[in-house]
């Protein structure tokens, strides 16, 4: 596997410039070949991802799930690439919308997600034609290997569909200024699409964007507390706090804001923190020294501040060159600027709040815009959080946390998380091209907008 970026799109042009001339349904089959093979490997790389990325067990075997799922939407996609057909106002003429692959698409993954987001871009950019190029985090190499290896015992002529290019920055600034890269899907911090959309947009590149998010949740005072705490939890620590879609906000409304509190601090004393291969273990370590080096600046300044900080502390468990932390909850009186950015790390502000469009105001009120929930009992309260006056974030729910989102319903978000949206609904058009087209199947040549243009 080299990563002379020349030689590997010359290979990825090769293979795409072969594989738009599959049929789309046949496309389709090679993905549901893939997708039985990821059945048939998906302890293994559950196991891959536990090692690399340290994912509890069942996080490792929900994501593996996540990448089968994807290839079953996209068979089913394979035959519904679907064009529109429009009355012409021309007589004896048709007005119709075609689609037809971009070619190469590179695609720049996090670690967090090592397996999950390459299956989200891959099936649906393969299934419409495209080769892919991957850039896997540094922090998951193995993890794109072993995916790479379950393509290629299905693939037979098309092994190079998926091609990888391990590396950094150094080799991530190299896709996005290749011009024979149609598309660059990219996910991460919003600091790395600030740093590489510049590239990109100079040479009028298309960009897919899915970058940070800074979320929230609000608990209005009629809601199911016990659903409630599970799903804050969860979305706060989940993936040790390393998702785009974790918790990071949390607005109670001050009728139950110390009942909640306490019920809080109940259960994140009783979360099971430990090395993620154990089955009881619910929170493994951070990724990295720098992680918690971030996470514990941040702490820090809130102390500084005055501010009441309970846990966030590293905690001494299984290997000492591992980062074990308590979730933090920070309980503000006031907005700080810290919760003004993103912490990958499980680091929770806790507020009162007493106006429903205050809170949502608290929400919106950031330079991000993934994911955002309302947990409430009351159907004008949430009604009101998916309106146009509501949350304003790519991604709203109900009575659910932040995070989990299914692969049925395209996945992304606004302001600074990018714009992009990966996964389902029609986020299949991203790796196409539009090509409008008009066919006159008469004998005269009519003009639009009743235009005359007389040869006499």
């Amino acid at each position: 596997m080299t990563n002379n970026i020349d030689s590997i799109v010359k290979k990825s042009k090769e293979v795409s410039l072969k594989w738009r001339d599959i049929p789309a349904p046949q496309r389709g089959e090679f993905i549901r070949q893939f997708g039985e093979e990821l059945r048939l490997q998906k302890e293994a790389l559950a196991q891959t991802i536990t090692k690399e990325a340290r994912k509890i067990k069942t996080e490792s075997l929900g994501e593996v799930q996540e990448a089968i799922d994807m290839c079953d939407f996209a068979v089913g996609l394979s035959r519904q690439l679907y064009g529109l057909t429009m009355p012409s106002e021309r007589p004896n003429h048709r007005l119709q919308e075609l689609w037809h692959p971009l070619g190469v698409v590179g695609c720049i993954t996090a670690f967090n997600f090592p397996m999950a987001v390459f299956a989200w871009n891959f099936c649906l950019a393969a299934v419409c034609g495209n080769s892919v190029i991957w850039k896997p985090s540094p922090h998951s190499n193995e993890c794109a290997k072993s995916i790479k290896a379950a393509w290629d015992k299905v693939s037979g002529d098309f092994s190079d569909l998926i091609l990888i290019l391990e590396g950094g920055n150094e080799e991530a600034v190299s896709i996005c200024k290749d011009n024979r890269i149609t598309l660059v899907s990219a996910t991460g911090s919003t600091k790395m699409g600030k740093e590489l959309a510049p590239i990109v947009s100079a040479r009028l590149g298309k960009l897919l964007l899915e970058l940070g998010g800074n979320n929230a949740a609000i608990v209005c005072p009629s809601a199911n507390l016990d659903l409630t705490i599970k799903g804050i939890a969860f979305s706060a620590c989940g993936t040790t706090g390393q998702r785009c879609t974790s918790l990071r906000r949390l607005f109670v409304h001050k009728e139950i804001y110390d009942d909640c509190v306490k019920r809080l601090e109940k259960c994140f004393d009783d979360l099971i923190i430990g090395c993620p291969t154990k089955e009881d273990s619910q929170i493994g370590p951070l990724i990295s020294e720098e992680s918690y080096n971030s996470m514990q600046k941040v702490l820090n300044s809130l102390r500084n501040k005055g501010v009441q900080v309970l846990g966030g502390e590293r905690l001494e468990i299984e290997s000492p060159e591992e980062y074990y932390v308590k979730p933090a909850l920070v309980l503000v009186d006031d907005i700080v600027d810290e919760m003004l950015s993103e912490t990958f790390a499980p680091i929770l502000y806790v507020k009162r709040y007493e106006d429903l469009k205050d809170a949502i105001h608290m929400q919106n009120n950031v330079s991000q815009g993934l994911s955002s929930s309302i947990f409430t009992n009351d159907m004008r309260e949430s009604e009101l959080f998916l309106s146009e006056s509501g949350s304003d974030c790519g991604i709203a729910n109900v009575n659910i946390g932040t995070s989990g989102a299914e692969i049925g319903g395209a996945f992304g978000g606004e302001k600074d998380t990018g714009g992009g949206r990966e996964s389902g609904s029609d986020a299949w058009k991203n790796y196409m091209r539009r090509v409008t087209a008009t066919i006159n199947y008469g004998e005269e040549l009519p003009l639009a907008q009743g235009v005359e243009f007389d040869e006499s």
